[in-house]
């Protein structure tokens, strides 16, 4: 337990009502007996010693030779105590060689807790769903009311609103992923840096929520959850096309779709009643497994290891929860059995995708007038081979004639009819001849087989997009599903039924165990995880860290949340507004706690240095496509093009290949597709984009909860010598060249107000000009060193800007953006 268990964290200590309040098991208990004591006295039988079980209330207090591990109001009279306490190693647990330790402080919360009688409960996360009510605080936000009542047990409370350039900057970057535009700034900014009003700034947040850049920005998250790429993985990576998925999320993000809505038809639109193409499309989340078709490979190991992914992907995006304990042996720390394992295994392993090579099933996209279009040629070149089968006479004439000729023919079958004598051919061997010659040879036919040409060619140029998908096998076929012992797959235990585990509300009784009813059991009000799981993401997106910190982990091995109240409270909310995602990200986004300056004190770094109680603003790195795609933006290089198929922008070639012999390296795409947003970047998973990779990205073989946020020198080099980054700082110098035909201090004062929204200040203001004004002598004096420095991008239309003024801009632009300011979200 990272942040409870070791020593009873000083947030809960410090709290001065807590040391009145009775222990909680959950919240208090459990953490410590979950480190310390699951792991041989949990639910895994196979492994559990002395046929003790300390998870389970009944188990702990049974009397065991004459003394219960557990005595309520007793703690002399436990032998849990006995044993913590004991100075013999053979008798102290935890036993030494397990590396485990119960601090002091545990374990005298332990003995408080038998003395205040041992109350049970199970683990919070396992707990139904209920609204709290909201504190009485001076706070009229419900967010900041909760945030408020326990700063206040802190002796703490809210920083300042953060000054509104930076706010605008930072609710812009948050929804969008790009920074806010000059036509934006002079529309929605509050003249004189004044504070926003809260209609003013609802203004805005409601305007970012509607800007197609939403959706394109919060798909990156959802993209690393789906596990993402444009190549089916292991050693040969070959690529897949299923960017149709990607482009689904991003439609599906920016028109609000109810998140359980969402949720249903990635897990079983197919099965939905007359699923439409949308629906059908947005299956591909499960068929973004890996597939491997390398030669000596066995189809099925490969495709139980798909059922296996989707399975533990499954529980971790939607309950986060780590089933993939399970899969070789009943849970150690969580009550989820192997067998229960495996009736989840067996809703995913009804399907008929097999590890193919043409990844089957697949599913044609085409839009539905082109489909009118599509429909009407190939009626028509239907009728046309119709007449071709049964030529009319005129179409013959001549026909005998080039019998005579002994013509060339390829076709085997025609070539032997042709040689046999006229008496001696069969009808079908002169019918074959003539549908030949009408088809090939026959002046009568001119019209018609140029029409043929003409309809295959815009039938190819119309080619359906295809997207895996997911499909059940008629019930006939269905597979039977059997418990693999140690996880082998070709090690069959018991067979086993589709079904949930039993720590959760069950299955409706009346319904069908497929794929759609899990799906929409995960999203049922009385589901204690889903909720709770998801806005806990949101959150971690928005202030940098969840409530609980695991966001990967709601089990027993996770954190427990810092604030349970409030995550109950938004996860409520989340349901009972109809699930709706902007509802909830308008929520957090208007809170007095997100709008909060950012800037810390040595009190708050020594008392919260994460910040999770929120006495400031929130501030962290982003990720490594939304840098690029801020840098591009600024320049004026961003691409506004949406959906369609991946691009490639620039990256070094390094002539590297998979272990097969096939590249991964590749071209760059021309025009406006090298400068598209980072979520069109192809994605192949064993050759990641360099740069994303460098800022944490995964390479999606599986999926990805939670990204680090590393800082490491590498990344300097990249905002610093990266192609994109280099040719956004040659792009900015001549944008502001271009839009401010002023002086230095005019051009500067742009190049601040496109990258941090603000003016430059005085010691800035020296400090770069020194530097511009003497960069711009060396260039002056090295022309060669300013072309290659400023690039070989036109000059603007200016006659006073030569190239060493654009190559001097160029430096001063990349040290602006490359300042923390910059590079951090504000």
């Amino acid at each position: 337990m990272r942040f409870f268990a070791s020593v009873m964290t000083t947030l809960l200590i410090a709290v001065p009502t807590l040391a009145d309040e009775p222990l909680r098991f959950d919240r208090d208990i459990r953490p410590i007996l979950s480190d310390a004591c699951f792991q041989c006295h949990g639910p895994d039988e196979q492994h559990r010693e002395a046929d003790l079980r300390l998870d389970v209330e009944a188990a702990a207090k049974a009397e065991r030779d004459g003394r219960p591990a557990i005595l309520p109001g007793s703690p002399d009279g436990s032998a849990i105590i006995a044993r913590l306490e004991s100075k013999n190693p053979d008798e102290l647990m935890p036993p030494p060689a397990s590396n485990k330790k119960i601090t002091p402080e545990q374990r005298a919360v332990l003995r408080r807790w038998i003395a205040e009688g041992a109350s049970w409960g199970r683990h919070w996360s396992y707990e139904p769903v209920a609204r709290p009510s909201v504190p009485t605080t001076a706070e009229t936000h419900p967010v900041d009311s909760f945030l408020a009542k326990r700063l206040s047990y802190e002796n703490l409370a809210f920083s300042a609103e953060a000054e509104s350039h930076r706010l605008m900057r930072r609710v812009a970057l948050d929804l969008t992923g790009l920074p806010p535009t000059p036509e934006e700034l002079e529309r929605l900014l509050p003249s004189n840096n004044q504070a926003f009003g809260s209609k003013e700034y609802e203004r805005v947040v409601d305007h970012y929520l509607a800007q197609p850049a939403f959706g394109e920005h919060w798909a990156r998250l959802w993209l690393d959850l789906a596990r993402y790429a444009d190549s089916a993985g292991y050693p040969s990576d070959p690529g897949r096309e299923i960017w149709a998925y990607r482009d689904w999320v991003i439609k599906a993000l920016n028109s609000n779709m109810r998140f359980d809505q969402f949720t249903v038809e990635q897990l079983a639109g197919d099965l939905l009643p007359n699923p439409t193409d949308d629906q059908l499309t947005a299956t591909a989340f499960h068929r973004n497994t890996m597939t491997n078709n390398e030669g000596g490979t066995d189809d099925e190991e490969f495709r139980n290891a798909a059922v296996i992914d989707r399975v533990n992907t499954t529980f971790a995006v939607w309950m986060g929860t780590t089933l993939a304990c399970a899969q070789c042996h009943t849970h150690k720390y969580d009550p989820i059995t192997i067998d229960e394992y495996y009736g989840i295994y067996d809703f995913f392993n009804q399907t008929t995708d097999a590890d193919k090579k043409d990844e089957s099933p697949l599913h044609e996209l085409v839009p539905a007038e082109v489909k009118r279009e599509r429909a009407a040629w190939k009626a028509e070149l239907t009728a046309i081979e119709a007449e071709f089968a049964n030529p009319p006479s005129a179409w013959l004439t001549g026909f005998e004639k080039w019998l005579g000729s002994k013509p060339a023919i390829d076709d085997a079958k025609l070539k032997a009819a042709l040689a046999e004598p006229p008496e001696k051919r069969t009808a079908a061997q002169t019918k074959s001849l003539q549908q030949h010659y009408a088809r090939r040879v026959a002046a009568a036919t001119e019209s018609q087989r140029k029409r043929i040409d003409e309809l295959n060619d815009k039938l190819a140029a119309t080619k359906p997009v295809v997207v895996p998908i997911m499909q059940d096998l008629p019930p006939e076929k269905h597979r039977r599903t059997f418990v693999q012992l140690r996880g082998n797959w070709q090690s069959l235990g018991r067979e086993v039924q589709a079904g949930v585990p039993g720590a959760f509300p069950p299955l409706p009784g009346d319904a069908r165990r497929d794929r759609l009813a899990l799906a929409r059991w995960l999203v049922s009000r009385d589901n204690p995880l889903t909720a709770r799981v998801t806005v806990n993401r949101f959150w971690e997106a928005l202030f940098g860290v969840g409530i609980v910190r695991s966001s990967e982990e709601f089990g027993s091995q996770g954190d427990p949340p810092f604030h349970p109240e409030l995550l109950d409270w938004l996860a409520a909310e989340f349901m009972d507004s109809g699930w709706d995602v902007k509802h909830l990200l308008k929520l957090l986004v208007t809170s007095r706690a997100y709008r909060q300056t950012s800037q810390s004190t040595p009190t708050l770094n020594e008392r919260d240095p994460d910040n999770r109680l929120l006495a400031r603003g929130p501030r962290f790195r982003p990720t490594g496509e939304q840098l690029r795609d801020q840098a591009l933006a600024v320049s004026g290089l961003l691409s506004s093009k949406m959906y369609g198929p991946p691009v490639r922008p620039s990256r070094p070639n390094l002539g590297l290949n998979t272990a097969f012999g096939g590249s991964n390296d590749w071209t760059v795409s021309n025009g406006e597709d090298r400068l598209r947003r980072s979520i069109y970047t192809e994605t192949k998973r064993n050759s990641p984009y360099p740069s994303f990779t460098t800022f944490d990205a995964p390479n999606r073989e599986v999926c990805t909860i939670r990204r680090g946020r590393s800082n490491t020198p590498l990344q300097a080099f990249v905002t610093l010598n990266d192609p994109v980054f280099v040719e956004a700082h040659q792009a900015m110098a001549r944008r502001i060249a271009k839009e401010s035909p002023g002086n230095a201090l005019d051009r500067l004062r742009l190049l601040y107000r496109l990258c941090l929204v603000r003016e430059p200040e005085k010691g800035e203001q020296r400090d770069l000009l020194q530097l511009h004004d003497e960069l711009l002598a060396a260039y002056r004096a090295d022309l060669p060193l300013a072309q290659k420095m400023a690039g070989e991008r036109p000059l603007p239309d200016q006659s006073t800007d030569d190239i060493a003024e654009i190559a001097a801009w160029t430096a001063v632009a990349g040290v602006v953006m490359n300042l923390d300011e910059f590079l951090m979200r504000p």
